[in-house]
């Protein structure tokens, strides 16, 4: 195996989907788990081996989503961190990972319960350079926040004399 250089990312890192045009969603780099996951809602199978989901990349009301419709590239059954098992389409997905593209493999599941929407598992992590530091999150970049003040209009009254 060659020798290259590791890029340190924290446990938790914003990512995005660049085919889908979404530059922060929240993941978890998750080295205990296998595969990856995105949180989708609204999955439908279609012909042809293909699938139609949204992509949800922000459960806050009036948060980003995408509808997308992708080639199934394995159904398996999987095992959740609960114990629970149960049957998951994956697809291919491109994701930015610390400046780094990967092609990867996705488990299609609902994560609304979770804080990050991403999972990033060992298959995705071994792809790119990476090195976790279970220590950090927040690496490369935190979420631009949108500071929302209240200004009141001040109204100026005369007093007629």
């Amino acid at each position: 195996m060659a020798n290259r250089e590791l890029i340190a990312i924290g446990w938790r890192e914003l990512v995005g989907l660049p085919d889908l045009g979404l530059v922060e969603i929240r993941a978890k780099a998750d080295t205990g788990a296998r595969s990856s996951a995105i949180d989708v809602d609204e999955i439908e199978e279609l012909e042809g081996d293909r699938v139609r989901f949204q992509v949800v990349a922000d459960r806050r009301e009036g948060g980003q989503r995408r509808t997308v419709e992708a080639q199934i590239q394995r159904r398996t059954r999987v095992r959740s961190s609960f114990g629970r098992s149960h049957d998951r389409l994956f697809v291919n997905m491109r994701v930015a990972v610390a400046g780094q593209i990967l092609e990867t493999e996705v488990g299609l599941v609902s994560r609304h319960n979770m804080i990050c929407r991403m999972l990033l598992g060992r298959k995705t992590l071994l792809q790119g350079p990476f090195a976790v530091d279970s220590g950090r999150a927040y690496i490369h970049g935190r979420r631009k926040r949108v500071v929302k003040t209240k200004t009141k209009a001040k109204a100026k009254t005369k007093a007629e004399t």
